[in-house]
């Protein structure tokens, strides 16, 4: 059964104009700081609360990571010509990895150098797990589908 595409909304499309005028990681740093501020506010929030911050900054960070996926499919990437369901699974796969590190950083760090500072270990932590974000979001969770009568052959290719 096709699908019918749902008509992209207007301000959506003016969010996507102005953002592709600037370079692609300036945008992914700026939804990076998007995620950045929600996983400080709702870290914050639940040690403020009494949470642990080691089981605070597992929920900050899927919260973190649902926020920059979405704009970063808005807003960073171009469409891959993928169903959003695969390319969610390829996200999670990456995101995986990067906020792996990204985590292990921040406990590594809150439970000793920072402990009495939480926010600077997930500060520190953001920053171990983005440059793993950026290249596996690039050439992967984003990377542009390729249909098999799109590949060339090397004979064709050195025709040229």
């Amino acid at each position: 059964m096709d699908r019918v595409p749902i008509a992209p909304s207007p301000s959506r499309d003016l969010l996507r104009r102005y953002a592709s005028r600037l370079p692609r990681p300036l945008r992914f740093l700026a939804v990076g700081s998007m995620g950045l501020l929600t996983d400080l506010s709702v870290f914050t929030i639940l040690i403020g609360d009494g949470t642990h911050p080691l089981s605070a900054r597992v929920v900050s960070l899927v919260i973190a990571t649902l926020v920059t996926w979405r704009l970063n499919r808005a807003i960073t990437f171009d469409p891959t010509g993928r169903h959003q369901g695969e390319e969610a699974l390829r996200y999670v796969l990456v995101t995986v990895t990067a906020q792996g590190t990204n985590y292990a950083v921040f406990a590594s760090l809150v439970v000793t150098a920072f402990a009495s500072f939480p926010q600077g270990a997930v500060l520190a932590g953001a920053v171990a797990g983005a440059g793993l974000s950026y290249g596996g979001h690039r050439m992967f969770s984003f990377a542009r589908r390729v249909f098999p009568q799109q590949i060339r052959k090397p004979e064709e290719v050195a025709l040229q």
